[in-house]
């Protein structure tokens, strides 16, 4: 008999690392760690954007700091992971939440747009995580890292969407492959995969226009939930990738769709 089940979702204390913080997923992210009571570092190019996450996190009373930088090289993902040492002394978890999109058809699609997606969304990702893998075998106790993926990882679309599918279909592929690699070394590697969900960037389809409704009732009809996703559902996945809860997960590609991927 498990005596408190609750408490393997605990981490608070833990050192959190949101990579992209400024995103839709990322201030997911950061809001979720600073109410579990982490210590938050929040990472991203904009930096009037980091400062209003760190205004919405602040009331939580939350310890962190702002890193304005992006992990667009291994220089720069090693000063990520040497500040947040500096401030913290440590890494528990990472999250990788930075990336784009940009939709074009085959035809009209520069091969220079093809790589950029790739890089921001795969090559970056693989690199900090490659940096604070690192560091958390140097800590000798584990940790948890989690990558962004999607369900165009799994499934194509008809919208011009060759370079994001690709790219998403290589964070599975790395999620699984480090999920391997590190098996025995107590860090976790796992991977949220949401379908369309409310943010800046799709905040038009939850809007009340004929062409919103259009585009949402024909998204919605693929939705086994029959609605599409909000902030929120995203909160719980994370949490438990974050905590010893999911020590025995590894590897794995946690939709948050709806059961959109099911059927």
């Amino acid at each position: 008999m498990i005596e408190n089940p609750y408490s393997s979702f605990d981490i608070k204390g833990k050192v959190a690392l949101v990579v992209g913080a400024t995103g839709a997923f990322g201030s997911v992210a950061a809001k979720t760690f600073a109410g579990a009571g982490c210590k938050v570092v929040l990472t991203g190019g904009n930096k009037k954007a980091l400062g209003k996450v760190s205004s919405e996190i602040s009331s939580s009373e939350c310890e962190h700091i702002i890193i304005n930088s992006r992990p667009s090289s291994e220089e720069e993902c090693n000063l990520i992971v040497k500040e947040t040492i500096k401030n913290f002394g440590r890494i528990d978890i990472l999250v990788v939440a930075s990336g784009i999109n940009k939709v074009s058809k085959v035809e009209d699609m520069s091969p220079e747009t093809f790589s950029s997606v790739m890089d921001v969304n795969v090559t970056q990702s693989w690199l900090m995580a490659r940096e604070v893998t690192k560091q958390m075998k140097v800590q000798g106790d584990g940790g948890k890292i989690v990558l962004v993926s999607s369900a165009r990882g799994l499934l194509g679309h008809p919208a011009g969407y060759t370079a994001y599918c690709a790219s998403k279909s290589a964070i599975d592929g790395i999620t699984k492959a480090l999920g391997c690699e590190l098996g025995d070394s107590g860090i976790t590697v796992n991977a949220i995969a949401p379908t369309v969900f409310r943010s800046p960037l799709t905040a038009w389809m939850f809007e009340d226009t004929p062409e919103a409704k259009k585009v949402r009732s024909g998204f919605i009809t693929r939705v086994p939930k029959g609605r599409l996703g909000e902030p929120e559902d995203l909160a719980g996945p994370l949490l438990f990738l974050s905590s010893k809860a999911s020590d025995f997960y590894t590897g794995h590609i946690l939709y948050a769709d709806g059961g959109y991927t099911a059927g």
